[in-house]
């Protein structure tokens, strides 16, 4: 029988490696990288790992995350989510 992964129950033990993770974010120019959005980016990745994770890998995934790799994933998220454009409505801007 498959286990399944239980992510959710770890995120408070390693909070102080995404905060620390954002800070470094954050001074090299990418203000608005938040924890949320790197944990989820992080537990994206481990979702796809055929074995069971353990907290170290999980620690040391979020504490060698390239800004590339998440941007890589918002990038994706971006292109995934639905699109505003494909109704047949007319947008109107301003006070028209």
């Amino acid at each position: 029988m498959e286990e399944k992964q239980q992510f959710e129950v770890w995120k408070e033990d390693v909070q102080p490696a995404l905060t620390s993770k954002v800070e470094e974010f954050h001074m090299l120019g990418y203000d608005r990288a938040t924890e949320e959005e790197l944990w989820e980016c992080v537990i994206a990745k481990l979702r796809r790992e055929k074995k069971l994770v353990q907290i170290h890998y999980l620690v040391s995934s979020i504490l060698t995350l390239k800004a590339t790799d998440y941007m890589t994933w918002l990038t994706v998220g971006a292109y995934k989510a639905p699109n505003w454009f494909s109704s047949d409505e007319e947008l109107v801007f301003g006070g028209n």
